[in-house]
């Protein structure tokens, strides 16, 4: 489903509310909320809004884990870190126990070594189904999701829920959940604006199926929810 907003604003509140009220179906049917979390300046605002007064006093965040779609190889006080982006705006602004929260990076350890590790950390949350409650992701203007990257071996993985690789164009290590083990989750939420967006979201939801081009494509959940939220702009409307 795609959802169109007039701005930026319109569907960060959307996106808010969405988290708030997936918050708390889960706690309320099964004692606990799993959500993933996307980086880039994207999510940014829907973060501080999910840490302000009207949103965060609505979740009862002991019952919350968190882990993340996608991450770049780098410590986690990097500018280029998802984490730190998701703590300066929401994580450190509630009240989650720390070990509620599993950041895609650790020290001394190879990236394909720790794509294992956190691999055994998700079935230590979700049990060996996989079902997060919620993933909230972003969309490159190539039409890459997660670190699911145009033309990268990772597009074709069948059986790892995780996966660490290094990106040559980028130069650079990622660590990525992978389509299959995203496609289990009962809820995916797709945040895009902004007219760089328009031709690859157009060639996803309207174009044949090409997703070693355009890997949203592989984004099709096998029992949950794709939503699109996206502005004006994006949609090639403005």
């Amino acid at each position: 489903m795609i959802q169109i907003y007039n701005t930026t604003e319109e569907i960060n509140t959307q996106a808010a509310a969405l988290f708030v009220a997936s918050a708390q179906k889960a706690i309320a049917e099964k004692g606990k909320f799993t959500a993933v979390l996307t980086g880039g300046s994207s999510p940014a605002g829907i973060y501080k809004l999910l840490a302000s007064d009207d949103y965060k006093t609505k979740i009862d965040w002991s019952k919350v884990f968190i882990f993340w779609g996608d991450e770049r190889w780098v410590p986690l006080n990097d500018d280029l870190s998802n984490a730190k982006m998701s703590y300066a705006t929401l994580l450190s602004h509630v009240p989650i126990p720390a070990e509620n929260i599993f950041e895609m990076y650790a020290t001394g350890v190879t990236p394909e070594d720790f794509a294992i590790t956190y691999e055994k950390s998700i079935r230590k949350v979700l049990g060996d189904e996989g079902r997060f409650d919620l993933i909230l992701l972003g969309m490159g203007d190539d039409g890459h999701t997660a670190s699911l990257f145009p033309g990268q071996a990772v597009l074709e993985e069948q059986t790892k829920w995780v996966s660490a690789y290094y990106l040559e164009p980028q130069k650079m290590h990622r660590i990525t959940l992978t389509a299959p083990l995203i496609n289990k989750a009962e809820k995916i939420v797709v945040i895009a604006f902004g007219e760089k967006k328009a031709p690859a979201l157009k060639e996803v939801t309207t174009g044949s199926y090409n997703p070693a081009t355009y890997p949203m494509q592989l984004i099709k959940p096998l029992s949950g929810e794709l939503l699109f939220l996206i502005d004006k702009s994006a949609a090639g409307t403005n």
